[in-house]
């Protein structure tokens, strides 16, 4: 996660009316089968060149039965193959309504990896697994590879309603096997609670552990803050480590959430190493089952560009409340 290359909430961008070329077929690796495409993948047009940020065209509602995926631009490196870990450019759309959803725009900054295993949302891995670095795939991904009947309200997605991944297949890092299993990731963190600090926001759990997030009616800081909510007693976070954390994210000056694991029903996995940097040192050197609270000022976050798509100004302040579940 790079935060704002996770699912976020709509920016209610439409979608742009343009004609372009079919996308390639694609028969996959000798020992990789993908996904089918279909005649809705098909018919979404994509032009633009790879690696940047593409225009995408197509009829809404789709309502797949089944994830479809096409592509667009067929790339010659390594194939992606279950377990990897994907580093792509994307662009998402709701298929019900044809509004875009924040994906990243197209720079190193926001280059996202991409776990290809259960931590993903399946249709997301549908659409990636099989796919050759320097392509370009398209995924039309119904609610029972996505969200569900549920939706998600904090991505812009209801119930029902498809999703339209675009995503640019940058590099491809193997599956490595790991020395010993994991400890399975804590459903909440369950460490002790610490007394408030002073000029933080305040913060209700509910009994899952889901935190319901008051911002001050005041200025926000303007250096960097982290404070412990919960002291969890597990390994401690090292540098450019994976983890599992469940986490929301506040616009301080807006006071909107514009992200958050806890409404996709799972903890997202990443590397500190690969978030904003405030994301980071909020992480490291803490333990697993602790609950950490960071203010996030531009600097360390965005910066003066902010994440337009996400609702973040180049002069807003993040509040960022996670729980440290697991190492990866």
């Amino acid at each position: 996660m790079r935060i704002a290359t996770s699912m976020l909430i709509t920016a209610g961008l439409v979608v742009t009316l343009a004609a372009c070329s079919p996308a390639s077929p694609d028969a996959g690796s000798a020992d990789c089968t993908p996904t089918p495409s279909g005649k809705i993948s098909d018919a979404v047009k994509v032009t633009g060149d790879f690696g940047s940020k593409p225009t995408v065209v197509f009829d809404s509602p789709t309502s797949a039965k089944s994830t479809e995926r096409s592509v667009a631009i067929k790339g010659d490196g390594d194939t992606a193959l279950e377990g990897d870990t994907v580093s792509v450019q994307f662009s998402i759309f709701n298929g019900a309504t044809g509004d875009s959803i924040p994906g990243t725009d197209y720079t190193d900054a926001t280059l996202t990896p991409f776990p290809l295993t259960s931590d993903l949302l399946p249709g997301f891995v549908k659409t990636l697994q099989c796919s050759t670095v320097g392509s370009r795939v398209v995924g039309v991904i119904p609610p029972v590879d996505s969200f569900g009947e549920a939706g998600s309200t904090a991505s812009g997605i209801e119930p029902g309603q498809d999703i339209i991944l675009v995503a640019d297949i940058v590099s491809i890092e193997a599956a490595t096997p790991s020395a010993a299993p994991a400890d399975p990731p804590l459903p909440k963190a369950n460490g002790t609670d610490q007394p408030a600090t002073e000029g933080f926001p305040t913060v209700v759990l509910a009994d899952d552990g889901r935190p319901t997030v008051t911002i001050p009616d005041a200025a926000p800081p303007t250096e960097l803050k982290i404070a412990l909510l919960k002291k969890g007693d597990g390994a401690v976070v090292p540098a450019a480590s994976d983890v599992i954390v469940h986490y929301e994210g506040i616009n301080w000056n807006t006071k909107k959430i514009f992200d958050e694991s806890w409404a996709r029903g799972k903890p997202s996995p990443f590397n500190t190493a690969q978030v904003i940097s405030g994301f980071t040192k909020a992480l490291e050197g803490q333990t697993v089952g602790s609950q950490v609270i960071v203010i996030i000022p531009p600097a360390d976050g965005y910066g003066a560009a902010g994440q337009p798509d996400a609702g973040i100004g180049g002069t807003d302040t993040l509040v960022f409340v996670v729980d440290i579940l697991g190492l990866g």
